[in-house]
């Protein structure tokens, strides 16, 4: 679910053309002037991601071509759906506007807003991530045991398995094995896996599509400009 294009900022207050300020002719912007472009963004954006009920999970800046491309990602319990997108993405575009009369550009020359719910390919690292992906099957390494009485022999080691149940402490997946629960910190980041069938959603079997899987569907832009660079996350 991705709205793109709808803070595309061609003038600035006045309504007369931006000059093009930094690095010219195709060079790269220092990477720390991105991070410090990040970090006035996420000022800005995440009160305004809190103040509609939402998590943000991610804020980047990158440069395409000669305009700067700022991508959110939001998301919550229950998910995203596409209105929502929309009305976050009109909050968004008027804090940034509202901010930059107020206190100058926060990203140098032209910019297109992006604002997305995060896709499957996204790591699970915090808990609500995996909270909110009970049922999904899931790809993860189990750190090896620290020293202790219930340490087991062996490194790291990759499971898979469906998320039955989620907390703030810890996971619980159904494996090959049976259900096994796992703390955070023996965990490394989660990968959902895409499962282009389920067959307790199969109503006939003659009807199998084997088309539909978890996803994030969404417009793209064709950019005019170079590919993009520099992203800082």
């Amino acid at each position: 679910m991705t709205q793109r294009g709808r803070a595309t900022r061609p003038t600035g207050p006045t309504g007369r053309p931006r000059r093009p300020e930094g690095p010219r002719g195709g060079e790269r912007a220092p990477r720390g002037d991105l991070a410090a472009r990040r970090a006035r963004l996420r000022e800005v954006v995440e009160p305004v991601v809190t103040a509609a009920g939402y998590d943000l999970e991610d804020l980047s800046v990158s440069r395409a071509g000669r305009r700067h491309v700022v991508r959110v990602i939001v998301d919550t319990d229950g998910g995203v759906n596409l209105d929502a997108v929309a009305d976050v993405s009109r909050a968004i575009s008027a804090a940034l506007d509202a901010a930059e009369e107020a206190g100058g550009d926060l990203v140098a020359g032209e910019y297109q807003l992006e604002v997305s719910s995060p896709g499957v390919d996204r790591p699970l690292t915090l808990p609500r991530h995996w909270r909110r992906n009970v049922a999904r099957l899931v790809r993860v390494t189990v750190r090896a045991a620290l020293p202790g009485p219930r340490a087991e022999q062996g490194g790291d080691r990759q499971v898979t398995g469906r998320i039955l149940a989620a907390d703030d402490e810890r996971v619980a997946l159904e494996t090959e094995t049976g259900r096994a629960e796992f703390t955070y910190a023996e965990l490394g980041p989660g990968r959902v896996q895409v499962e282009f069938t389920r067959l307790d959603e199969i109503d006939e079997a003659d009807e199998l599509d084997g088309t539909d899987g978890p996803g994030d569907a969404g417009d793209t832009d064709d950019f005019d400009d170079d590919d993009v660079e520099d992203e800082e996350r």
